[in-house]
């Protein structure tokens, strides 16, 4: 199955380096804080953590004189303990927009707030292990909750026509007219296969020709955070798939091929993030030029339908793979817009 192939273990292999090799810039006493966070939540949230408490150390080398000419490793707790609120809200205005030569850069509010939340998280640790007196965290100023966007999913004709796009090849250029053509049968897969399962791209790009069980139209997949599961696809689907393998995918790879891959890119390689990403944006910019459509965006288109049609909230959030019911009925249940759209129907005067 899936879950053993080498995608995944060199996947996970070369986070795990990434990580050492933050981690080796850091001073000894973060690597405690990392080390648990290693225990309790997703590499690649821990990654994140990493980066961010790297920024804060290169910010203290910028703007402080006592780390002047010291490497990020080189930071003593010493010098940790005796900053305050004042210095904390410095770093929020560096985060926001700094115009240094050697690092120009400007984070919008839920970018501040993430490394803000690594920088509390850390702090909060080392005084509760007595690395630390100080938390001046705790008197910096928090940064105000952003209210969240208008969640962009496509409408059933919208979905149509996308799909259109792809079977006609509708493309603009020559060049590009002549790549989705030798790509139809790949790409009407994909985009099939997210508006039918809801999947996550990296769970798409992670999937291998044995996750695929045509007798049941069943596909395992790697969730977030490495669990595995079962999802269940229509006939759709399946003759999509079908088309796909038995055509332009032993077309390009040959009968002796030994890639395991579902969806391999025109180099005979598994196709990355990025490349499927950029399948959906190119189609989409033809198709929902109105609309900034992702993969993700895609799912959401999924997983609203789901929900107007079933009216079952758990359903959704087993078939997406939520956790927790309320994630999914904070983005996939009933939604401002269609709240919106009722509105609109209702002659409050009559």
């Amino acid at each position: 199955m899936a879950k053993s192939s080498d995608y995944y273990k060199e996947l996970r292999e070369q986070k795990k380096l990434k990580l050492r090799e933050l981690e080796s810039q850091l001073p000894r006493y973060c690597l405690d804080y990392l080390d648990e966070k290693e225990l309790t939540s997703q590499i690649n949230t821990v990654i994140s953590y990493a980066y961010d408490l790297i920024t804060f150390m290169k910010f203290l080398i910028d703007q402080n004189p006592l780390c002047k000419d010291l490497e990020p490793k080189d930071i003593s707790l010493e010098l940790l303990d005796g900053l305050t609120f004042h210095d904390i809200n410095e770093y929020q205005k560096f985060l926001s927009l700094s115009c240094s030569k050697e690092n120009p850069h400007e984070n919008a509010e839920n970018g501040i707030a993430r490394r803000m939340s690594a920088l509390r998280g850390f702090y909060k640790f080392a005084c509760q292990h007595e690395y630390l007196k100080n938390n001046p965290t705790l008197g910096a100023a928090k940064r105000p909750k952003r209210k969240k966007d208008a969640i962009i999913r496509m409408e059933s004709d919208e979905v149509h026509n996308m799909l259109s796009t792809v079977k006609s090849s509708n493309m603009k250029s020559k060049r590009q007219k002549k790549f989705c053509e030798k790509n139809q049968q790949r790409d009407t897969a994909i985009l099939t296969l997210f508006l039918n399962t809801g999947m996550r791209v990296s769970e798409l790009v992670g999937l291998d020709i044995k996750s695929l069980n045509f007798s049941q139209n069943t596909v395992y997949v790697i969730r977030k955070g490495g669990k595995s599961n079962i999802l269940y696809f229509n006939e759709q689907v399946a003759e999509t798939l079908k088309d796909y393998i038995e055509g332009e995918r032993a077309s390009l790879l040959g009968p002796n091929a030994e890639e395991q891959a579902l969806f391999i890119s025109n180099r005979k390689q598994r196709m990355c993030v990025k490349a499927v990403e950029n399948v959906v944006k190119k189609f989409a910019q033809e198709a929902v030029p109105d609309k900034h459509i992702t993969p993700h965006k895609l799912r959401s288109t999924y997983g609203t339908a789901l929900y107007r049609e079933t009216g079952d909230i758990k359903l959704v959030a087993d078939v997406l793979g939520h956790e927790d019911v309320n994630t999914t009925n904070k983005y996939y249940a009933a939604s401002e817009e269609e709240h919106r759209k009722m509105a609109a129907k209702i002659r409050v005067y009559e």
